[in-house]
């Protein structure tokens, strides 16, 4: 092997295809855009997602659901779980700052507290929204719920 002989292997380099370089090139007269229509105008190009005219996938597909945009959505937190957090960390006060420090919700959620499960301690609970059973139980125990 000498290193004058070093060539590319054959069919690895092409010639550059010169599009609108006149009739001799091979793409002169409509310069490989076809005839009229669109396609051959300047600044022409397809809108995105566009399928030849075909039937688009988002028209093809069925439609289903919907997405309300005022809906709230909270998280639910049991009484049973109100009972762990005051014995796990010995609190009385249970509020939005205590369940961030405990991990329990994250800063932008709301919380609700609901019914299920047992409370045996008298706490003061600060929370979005209460049923109406967790705010009885609650309060039975001599305890309070307020609604921030």
């Amino acid at each position: 092997m000498e290193l004058h002989k070093l060539q590319p292997a054959n069919g690895a380099v092409k010639k550059r295809k010169r599009i609108a370089r006149g009739p001799g090139s091979g793409h002169g007269g409509t310069s490989t855009r076809g005839h009229k229509g669109d396609g051959s105008r300047s600044g022409a190009h397809e809108k995105r997602n566009f399928e030849g005219g075909q039937m688009p996938l988002q028209m093809r597909l069925p439609k289903r659901g919907f997405k309300n945009p005022t809906r709230v959505e909270y998280v639910a937190i049991n009484l049973g779980r109100l009972q762990e957090i005051s014995d796990k960390y010995g609190v009385q006060t249970i509020d939005m700052a205590a369940l961030l420090t405990y991990g329990v919700v994250r800063k932008t959620d709301k919380v609700k507290i609901l019914a299920h499960g047992e409370l045996t301690a008298k706490l003061s609970v600060s929370a979005n929204a209460c049923s109406a059973k967790a705010k009885e139980a609650i309060e039975k125990l001599g305890g309070t719920i307020q609604l921030v």
